[in-house]
């Protein structure tokens, strides 16, 4: 899975590097073999404060924008990521998110003086965990930008959490030969022809912020 959200992230044509950014622990040791098959870098950091991991990645790699996508979404789609990018790009937001897309295609561009004041400046577990809700959360001190669909597919679940979300993600692939050269409009033909597949994880409940 971890290489098909590199595959994915690697055809989005406005980033400059894709960096895997994993914890320190030994558990972790086979992600960083496989980031070396992948020929992709990686910055290991602290398992509990992904922030801070977040930060001195991008510092490490002397980042003047940060994207962020995280590694549990095999759907990712290069072209939503070129989207929110370029809108981040033209709009010189101090952060930029998809919104409305299905959860796995989540995308989020924050400049690098944002994600240091965050990093400086978030004081709550959760704020630490999930990177970026201290800027957003906070519109009275940083600049956002929400980069819309065209529609409300925010109802879909396409993101890996549990054994359902994994039969929902290979379900998909299986569609496509298990080729990752698809994308995310192309699922959604699928889901139209066959609608049974959406009830593989639709009872799936996402955790709240503040649960971690």
């Amino acid at each position: 899975m971890l290489a098909r959200v590199v595959w994915r992230a690697r055809r989005a044509k406005l980033l400059d590097e894709v960096v895997v950014a994993t914890t320190n622990k030994s558990v972790d040791a086979p992600i960083v073999s496989e980031c070396a098959k992948l020929g992709v870098p990686v910055f290991r950091g602290d398992e509990q404060d992904v922030l801070d991991r977040y930060y001195r990645s991008a510092q490490a790699h002397r980042a003047e924008a940060v994207v962020r996508i995280t590694s549990d979404c095999p759907l990712l789609d290069p072209e939503i990521v070129d989207h929110v990018v370029h809108a981040f790009l033209k709009a010189k937001p101090d952060y930029a998110s998809s919104t409305f897309y299905p959860r796995g295609l989540d995308t989020e561009v924050m400049t690098m003086a944002s994600l240091e004041r965050a990093w400086h400046e978030s004081n709550k577990s959760y704020h630490r965990v999930h990177v970026t809700p201290y800027i957003y959360q906070n519109p009275d001190l940083f600049r956002l930008l929400s980069v819309k669909a065209e529609e409300d597919y925010s109802n879909y679940r396409w993101t890996v959490d549990t054994r359902e979300d994994l039969n929902f993600a290979r379900s998909v692939y299986s569609r496509f030969n298990n080729q990752d050269t698809f994308g995310w409009h192309d699922v959604l033909k699928v889901l139209d022809q066959e609608p049974e597949l959406i009830e593989l994880n639709r009872h799936i409940r996402q955790k709240a912020l503040e649960e971690g």
